[in-house]
């Protein structure tokens, strides 16, 4: 082949059955000057001879195998960086897909100025649901060209190395490659593309499709997936430091609170919602890890988080590791705390007694929480299920214990209703919740599934119940968090099965799932999806009736 203009490099290891989707799509692309550099980490299974069988097929293909495998994602990259032959670069994982227009538009950018690297939006998709997101949408909503990443120091939020296209003589002058032996190899190299970077163009189109499973099985999940292995913690930890050396090192140090910033509001906000399903030894081990870390982070950068996510980080840092299960429970949802005290200034503070030290005074202050003043449907409460009971017929009774901190409801017992809509009405359960002491409320609710009202074509999909309060006309929704574990419990109902869990992940909600069965499954709901006019509309709801 001629001379190409890019190299695109996919590194691959044991993934023979989704190595030909990420080599299509390169072939695909609507700019044709490509070599593409499959770079196997030494796989086990039909993978060599996958990529020998798709490299006869195309004469831009070329095939390397490492001698052993290095267990990351570095030294496949690198080693095709080494015989890669076009002057500019891109890496694909065995895993993703390129969308069409990605070299294309890439390149375009390259051309256009010169610059070091290009960089466009990721496309993330559920493998589960098949629901599709952007990656950091906000950073790349728009094109430009910076000169430095002082201009916006919010990209290294976008840390993936996958979505950039590299001018080869940038990553050969600065001798920059991907570290070996390391995870989290992604955010060393990126923070050194961006601060070594004289300028760099922003563009908006999708270049690269990242596919994610959330519920892959252990062996075959992602790095950010093994979250519950300390050595993914030593590693992630372990790679902050070296990029803390990278910007002293380099003159970058003006960087240190945005850098820091990042991994608070990123890097540990991955961990701090599991945190209330880990046990004792394991919180242990993440402190130990963790803290002597967070020590070193600029105060600026913990001041920019959310108040909920300081009183995590304050909480381990202390070693009160039952209260930061209950503190992580809720994060991002408006959860109050259990119990609140005030010093004698009347400032609130997590737990039962004022803190004792400056710092401590600082990180769990919850002024800002307003939780006595903040306007009722704002207000925050603390719902939990203290129990759960599995009674015949898909039904359940759940006691609930709602923790009401800011003393926002009146005294005695309080007009509650549970909410669930799996389909087109909203079911309404109303029920009590009775004083144990004040600010504390308890009350039983029995839920039963048979009686949703669902679409016709059936629903397919998960619902978590709100608890809601009234008072004074006005009305407050909080979420409802369920035992942190509990049997999952399926039943059958009308059309469906039905299965009630624990959320998977944080919050910790409790979740109902409904999933279609019969001639709904089969019948009205392929149906449904093909119907778009009113009258057929009306048909397929006529056929539904019928088959009932």
């Amino acid at each position: 082949m001629t001379s190409p203009d890019v190299t695109v490099t996919i590194i691959v290891h044991n993934d023979a059955a989704r190595l030909p989707r990420a080599v299509a799509s390169v072939r695909a692309q609507t700019h044709a000057g490509i070599e593409i550099v499959i770079s196997d980490d030494h796989s086990t299974d039909d993978t060599p001879e996958v990529a020998r069988r798709l490299a006869a097929e195309d004469d831009r293909i070329r095939v390397i195998r490492l001698p052993e495998n290095s267990g990351g994602c570095s030294a496949p990259r690198n080693r095709a960086i080494e015989i890669s032959r076009a002057p500019y670069l891109m890496f694909l994982d065995s895993d993703d897909e390129l969308p069409p227009r990605a070299v294309e538009v890439l390149l375009a950018a390259h051309r256009e100025r010169e610059v070091d690297f290009a960089m466009g939006a990721v496309r993330r998709v559920r493998v589960d649901n098949g629901r599709r997101s952007t990656w950091m949408p906000h950073l790349v909503a728009e094109r430009r060209t910076l000169e430095g990443i002082e201009e916006d120091p919010r990209l290294l939020f976008e840390h993936l190395a996958t979505s950039k296209m590299y001018r080869r003589d940038f990553l050969d002058r600065h001798r920059l490659r991907f570290p070996e032996g390391i995870h989290y190899e992604d955010q060393l190299f990126s923070a050194q593309a961006y601060c070594l970077a004289e300028a760099f163009t922003i563009v908006p189109e999708p270049v690269y499709v990242w596919y994610i499973e959330p519920f892959a099985a252990a062996a075959a999940a992602s790095i950010s997936n093994q979250r519950d292995r300390i050595s993914n913690v030593r590693d992630r930890v372990g790679v902050q430091r070296l990029i803390d050396d990278f910007l002293l090192s380099s003159g970058h140090e003006g960087l240190r609170e945005d850098k820091d910033f990042k991994f608070l509001k990123h890097d540990f906000r991955m961990y701090a919602g599991d945190l209330p399903y880990r046990d004792d030894a394991w919180l242990t081990s993440f402190a130990e890890i963790m803290n002597p870390y967070l020590d070193t982070l600029s105060p600026g950068a913990y001041g920019r988080l959310p108040r909920d996510e300081r009183v995590v980080l304050e909480l381990l840092r202390q070693g009160r590791t039952a209260e930061v299960r209950l503190a992580a429970r809720g994060l991002g949802h408006q959860v109050a705390p259990r119990r609140v005290t005030t010093d004698g200034a009347g400032v609130p503070y997590w737990g039962e007694t004022p803190p004792a030290t400056e710092r401590a005074r600082r990180e769990l202050d919850l002024s800002e929480l307003e939780l006595e003043t903040r306007p009722f449907p704002a207000a925050r409460f603390r719902h939990e299920i203290t129990d759960l009971t599995f009674d015949p017929g898909a039904a359940l009774t759940l006691t609930i214990r709602t923790y009401d901190p800011g003393r926002r409801l009146p005294v005695g017992p309080q007009r509650a209703s549970l909410l669930l809509t799996p389909g087109r009405r909203r079911m309404t359960v109303p029920f009590r919740l009775d004083p144990v002491r004040p600010g504390v409320f308890t009350g039983t609710v029995r839920l039963e599934l048979a009686s949703a009202s669902l679409p016709v074509q059936g629903f397919d999909g998960y619902r978590h119940p709100l608890i809601r309060l009234e008072q004074q006309g006005l009305a407050n929704s909080s979420v409802l968090l369920a035992p942190p574990d509990f049997a999952t419990r399926t039943a059958r109902v009308p059309h469906h099965t039905v299965t009630v869990e624990p959320e998977p992940r944080s919050p910790g909600r409790l979740q109902i799932r409904w999933r279609p069965v019969g001639t709904t499954a089969r019948v009205l709901r392929p149906m449904a999806r093909r119907v778009t006019h009113p009258r057929l509309r009306n048909a397929a709801r006529l056929v539904a009736s019928v088959l009932k």
